[in-house]
């Protein structure tokens, strides 16, 4: 007698709850409690003496070259950003325990967020084991305790599919504004001078430099940029000013990523990407989809 259990290499995600997305409380709650999950300062400032902006830069973009090739989530990224820099905010770190670190939150995540966990042995392969499955495990109780077992943070994606279906964008277009709201999302989360902003406002931006560069206001005025950016201010409570800021802001980081300018800003000697990370071929140092955004 066979067996029909549904298991297979296939992942199965549930679809999006419509009576969550079209009720006006669940966006408020996440409005009101997002602020709870934002670095409490500028660590790099006050708080870190060992390790420099391009290093938090180099890290994140391994970050998220693991989770490309391992197909996870799209919510375990940015989730392990925002742990990462609330560990940063408060605990200094050497330099030389960053990626350990890296991997740590990487490993959280995917626990909370994805239904094929990574594990610890995947992980230390992608640090070309030069951190052990131990030392990943103890650490993962330091990070726990530092963030007080508060780990359920609002990100940027919570915000998407509130955003996008109260806005008149057509159905067929859904799936490519998404795509291209994700990796503004990704592009941000690997660049610190946005990790202060809420993530309200990071979605908000990322889903109208999307709809920009996708060119969608010539068939709907009501999707051009200035009717755009107050659609949105309106729909998340952002000022219009501080929208239009973190719009530009992110599309100027875009385009210094477009032109290389993420690269050898940094001794790479600090990070090793591993096996699968070095096969990937023409590499942009940005995100993965970066290349097929237009603006």
């Amino acid at each position: 007698m066979d067996l029909l259990c549904l298991e297979s290499d296939k992942v199965v995600r549930a679809p999006p709850d419509p009576n969550i997305l079209y009720d006006d409380r669940v966006l408020q709650s996440l409005l009101t409690v997002e602020d709870q999950f934002l670095p409490q300062c500028s660590y790099f400032r006050c708080v870190q003496q060992d390790i420099e902006p391009y290093m938090r830069r180099m890290v994140a973009s391994w970050m998220h070259e693991v989770c490309e090739e391992e197909n996870a989530n799209e919510d375990v990224f940015p989730m392990a950003i925002n742990y990462l820099d609330r560990f940063l905010a408060i605990k200094p770190t050497r330099k030389g325990c960053l990626q350990l670190l890296g991997a740590v939150c990487i490993f959280i995540a995917s626990k909370l967020k994805d239904c094929r966990t990574l594990s610890a042995e995947k992980l230390c392969i992608y640090t070309d084991n030069s951190i052990s499955p131990r030392e990943l495990l103890d650490w993962e109780l330091v990070v726990l305790g530092k963030l007080r077992w508060n780990i359920a943070s609002v990100i940027p994606n919570d915000f998407i599919e509130h955003i996008v279906r109260r806005l008149p964008l057509p159905k067929e277009k859904l799936p490519l504004v998404r795509k291209h709201t994700h990796t503004f999302i990704a592009l941000c989360a690997t660049d610190f001078s946005l990790a202060l902003n809420p993530p309200s406002m990071i979605a908000t931006g990322s889903v109208g430099a999307a709809i920009c560069g996708l060119q969608l206001d010539r068939a709907n005025d009501t999707l051009r940029r200035d009717n755009l950016t107050a659609l949105l201010g309106k729909i998340t409570n952002t000022e219009l000013d501080c929208l239009r800021e973190c719009q530009e802001q992110i599309e100027r980081v875009l385009i210094s990523s477009l032109q290389g300018g993420d690269q050898n800003q940094g001794p790479n000697k600090m990070l090793h990407a591993g096996d699968k990370a070095r096969k990937q071929q023409d590499q942009s140092g940005t995100p993965t989809d970066v290349r097929d955004v237009d603006l």
